[in-house]
């Protein structure tokens, strides 16, 4: 009588075991990803699925109204054109995964862009030496600025901007008032006029296809071996396929002939800027979603106080954070002076800042902070290369490119603060 009043267990969900071992599987069904996908939009954790989209609409746009987009040559220069922005903009992510701002990266790119230059020009240096003075001097920007925002309690937008006006002089300082100093080192001025031979860039995509596919395959044993669910089989093969496909037309699109008189020079092959980008990108991913530090800028950028109760060095990292952005500058500086063959005082003015914060947001990195990944950065790049370029090509003013890629960029915005908001009510 007293077992029958006794109240009941709650039963467990049936959850399918594992035939040998009789203990429950972690296997996934390729279903159960989609699912599970598509209820994270419906709770607003969009990520980079806005930009992929616009990435998608607006090449299949320009193509349609300018053949001429899709053509070797532009596919080429769009790559070229928006690297500068990108190594910013990866720098970027850093900074606003905090909910800091950083507005002297455009000018600060300038700096070390001008050291560069003096030191190659003026005063002979081989490239090494210059390329290690340019990205020194952006990381005692980023450690100067950092220190004033973590240390001293200045709000990172009052230091940032104090610094885009003051670098402005820095830059005039080091030219002479205006003066152009050309870049002639071979090796400076191959990063971004310079290709790869066929050969090594079909080898390039080999090496990044085989080792997509190694890290994911060992993420998915890591999560089964402490007994997440691991990825499904089918979901692995379908993201290496997308890596091979969308790659090799990449690479065998570029390998074509892109120079207008052969007689005189080729010009094929994947632009040497791009496994430059690819590198940055690879190292960004890696520190923030591989390593402890990556890990604690969440926290911070999630909450900070929670992150300083939790034993974390806010300062450190706030700290650390400006630096990796002002030394990426400093790589956005060196691209620009090897596209440009010289360095004069608009090197990271005019609209570079812009585009950088741009690239970061409309590829998915929120201005709140806590929630971003260094790709976004690249897809964001992408999609505000192909608005200046395709604009380009249907002959608009820079006025309108100016006008559309700032609506964007308020889209953007707008679709981040939606989203987090929805994902809070949920």
């Amino acid at each position: 009588m007293t077992a029958a009043l006794a109240p009941r267990k709650p039963e467990r969900p049936n959850r399918p075991t594992d035939p040998e071992e009789g203990r429950p599987s972690t296997t996934t069904r390729l279903g159960d990803v989609g699912r599970g996908y598509l209820e994270q939009v419906r709770a607003g954790e969009l990520g980079a699925l806005p930009a992929v989209a616009g990435l998608v609409v607006l090449c299949v746009f320009f193509a349609l109204l300018r053949p001429v987009f899709l053509s070797n040559l532009n596919f080429a220069n769009l790559l070229t054109q928006s690297s500068g922005s990108i190594a910013i903009a990866m720098g970027l992510v850093f900074v606003l995964l905090l909910g800091e701002i950083d507005l002297s990266a455009g000018y600060a790119s300038g700096v070390c862009a001008a050291v560069l230059a003096i030191l190659l020009t003026n005063h002979g240096w081989p490239w090494y030496a210059a390329v290690a003075a340019a990205m020194l001097t952006g990381a005692v920007i980023g450690l100067l600025i950092g220190t004033l925002v973590a240390k001293v309690g200045i709000p990172s937008f009052v230091v940032t901007l104090a610094a885009f006006l003051g670098f402005q002089g820095v830059v005039l300082i080091l030219l002479k008032e205006g003066t152009n100093v050309s870049v002639k080192d071979p090796t400076i001025l191959a990063i971004a006029n310079d290709n790869l031979s066929p050969v090594l860039g079909w080898l390039l995509l080999a090496g990044c296809a085989a080792g997509y596919a190694a890290l994911q395959l060992r993420r998915s044993r890591d999560r089964l071996g402490r007994g997440l669910a691991g990825t499904p089989p089918a979901l692995l093969a379908i993201r290496t396929g997308a890596v091979v496909v969308l790659g090799g037309a990449a690479v065998y699109l570029l390998n074509q002939e892109r120079s207008r008189n052969v007689i005189v020079s080729s010009l094929k092959g994947v632009p040497i800027v791009v496994p430059v980008i690819g590198a940055l990108l690879l190292l960004g991913t890696f520190t923030l979603q591989r390593t402890g530090f990556g890990l604690h800028i969440y926290a911070v950028g999630g909450s900070a106080e929670a992150a300083r109760r939790a034993g974390i060095n806010v300062a450190f990292i706030r700290i650390a954070a400006f630096v990796i952005c002002s030394c990426l500058a400093a790589v956005g500086g060196i691209i620009a002076a090897s596209r440009g063959n010289s360095v004069d005082p608009n090197t990271g003015g005019s609209n570079v800042l812009l585009l950088a914060v741009g690239s970061a947001v409309i590829g998915g990195t929120s201005l709140f902070g806590g929630r971003g990944r260094v790709v976004d950065a690249v897809l964001g790049g992408l999609v505000v290369a192909v608005i200046q370029n395709g604009m380009g090509l249907m002959g608009y003013s820079s006025g309108v490119k100016y006008a559309v890629t700032g609506s964007v960029l308020l889209v953007a915005a707008g679709v981040d603060a939606m989203s987090r908001r929805r994902s809070a009510q949920r």
